[in-house]
């Protein structure tokens, strides 16, 4: 399994427009943060988990051009902003691409897209897209066919959002509070993908502890605000088997 970090910035993404903060103003490619999302490819098959505005910057800067089925954990506009680009890959399918969601969110997607699921208007070079609920109670579902894929409640602020696990990988963004129930789900993990907790004032220190509970080998942070400093010292800050992620980074599981 391959994972690619199309983007680990937060919902603005890095450099701010009109910022005059230092990490705005970086010549480091690693402080340069598209919105978060990352592109999972197993077995030649491609499926996304988010798919932010920056979508097609970002298939570009890592020449991929295939996608199969797409998992949204929320429906805030840095994280399904960018569905409108998925059409170039529609022309080269026969099929409509899986789009996996809670209720909430896809009721969500018909009312800001609607000329692509209402009946009532003609439709002519749009998103060809099906939508599959998704319920957190259930214990897993199985996408493309062959990838079980286990939906993760967690808590964005009062906003009740979705997290996955795929085998012994695990992708959690935008958390403020992950339930203790969660957190037993989140056991045995090679690798956990998870945002910087944002609880203010913001707080690295609460996010190593909920890494430490769960215990993961391996841990990439993502969803980095411009405010957590330069790539390069927060690196310095982290225990050796923590990572902070930057945009086109590879890991392989």
């Amino acid at each position: 399994m391959k994972i690619i970090f199309l983007g680990t910035g937060s919902s603005h993404g890095i450099p701010i427009i009109g910022s005059n903060h230092p990490v705005c103003h970086s010549i480091d490619s690693k402080d340069n943060r598209l919105r978060s999302s990352i592109l999972i490819e197993k077995n030649n098959k491609y499926f996304l988990i988010d798919c932010s505005p920056d979508f097609r910057l970002q298939m570009l800067n890592n020449y991929c051009e295939n996608l199969d089925a797409i998992l949204i954990t929320h429906e805030h506009y840095d994280h399904i902003g960018g569905l409108e680009d998925i059409r170039p890959i529609n022309d080269k399918k026969e099929n409509t691409i899986p789009v996996y969601g809670l209720k909430r969110v896809l009721e969500n997607l018909k009312l800001r897209l609607p000329y692509v699921f209402s009946n009532k208007i003609k439709k002519n070079n749009t998103l060809k897209v099906s939508l599959k609920e998704i319920d957190y109670n259930k214990k897993y579902y199985s996408i493309l066919e062959f990838i079980k894929i286990s939906p993760l409640f967690i808590w964005h602020g009062n906003l009740p959002i979705l997290g996955f696990r795929i085998k012994n990988l695990a992708y959690i963004t935008d958390a403020s509070i992950i339930p203790i129930k969660t957190i037993h789900k989140l056991k045995g993990l090679d690798i956990l993908i998870i945002n910087i907790f944002k609880i203010h004032p913001f707080s690295l220190s609460n996010t190593l502890n909920i890494i430490k509970i769960i215990s993961p080998k391996k841990t990439f942070l993502t969803h980095i605000s411009y405010l957590f400093g330069f790539h390069k010292d927060l690196q310095k800050k982290l225990p050796k088997n923590i990572h902070l992620a930057y945009d086109g980074l590879v890991v392989l599981l």
